[in-house]
């Protein structure tokens, strides 16, 4: 496996989304053809997905080729606008925080859908929504005592309701999160 850097330009044609929802990759029209560009994980969340088609990118990442597969895999590690469009491209802050939540049947079952809808309710209303990450995770080794999550400062909590998270928001996240807004160079 050979590793190399790139830099191209090209149009924005499209995203890659995988499961619906998860953003992966962009398409971009350039002078040789389409072409997919993986985005590494920290452009995964940080991407404006109502950036124009036919924007122009610059692209700038890591080129794998794999003889074995006579295959050739960019990942991006920075995206900016290309020529004159810098502008154009709106920037989404940067996630900060993470409340993780068991995902497994057990906390499912006791409650974890409603739980994960009022953690959106009560970031919504609070403005966090942009700041602060719902993930769901594996079984968290305490079924029986599900809905579990662990909050961003990894404060671990059991047994909870619904009725109980805009407490917890306030407890555990400042409204006044402190947000690095990446620069264009990291669209």
């Amino acid at each position: 496996m050979e590793l190399a850097e790139f830099c191209l330009e090209g149009r924005f044609l499209d995203f890659v989304i995988k499961d619906g929802y998860k953003l992966k990759g962009l398409l971009l029209g350039t002078a040789d053809g389409e072409c997919y560009v993986k985005l590494a994980k920290h452009l995964q969340f940080t991407f404006d997905l109502n950036l124009p088609r036919g924007t122009w990118l610059q692209v700038v990442g890591t080129k794998k080729y794999d003889s074995k597969k006579d295959k050739v895999t960019l990942k991006a590690e920075r995206v900016m606008a290309a020529r004159s469009q810098k502008q154009d491209i709106q920037v989404k802050p940067a996630k900060t925080q993470t409340i993780l939540v068991c995902q497994k049947s057990d906390c499912m079952k006791r409650g974890g859908k409603a739980l994960c809808q009022a953690l959106e309710g009560a970031l919504s209303d609070r403005s966090l929504q942009d700041t602060v990450t719902i993930k769901g995770t594996g079984c968290m080794k305490n079924c029986k005592a599900g809905p579990n999550l662990v909050m961003p400062d990894k404060t671990r909590y059991s047994r909870i309701q619904a009725h109980q998270i805009p407490t917890l928001i306030d407890k555990h996240i400042s409204s006044n999160v402190t947000v690095n807004t990446p620069s264009l160079a990291e669209v």
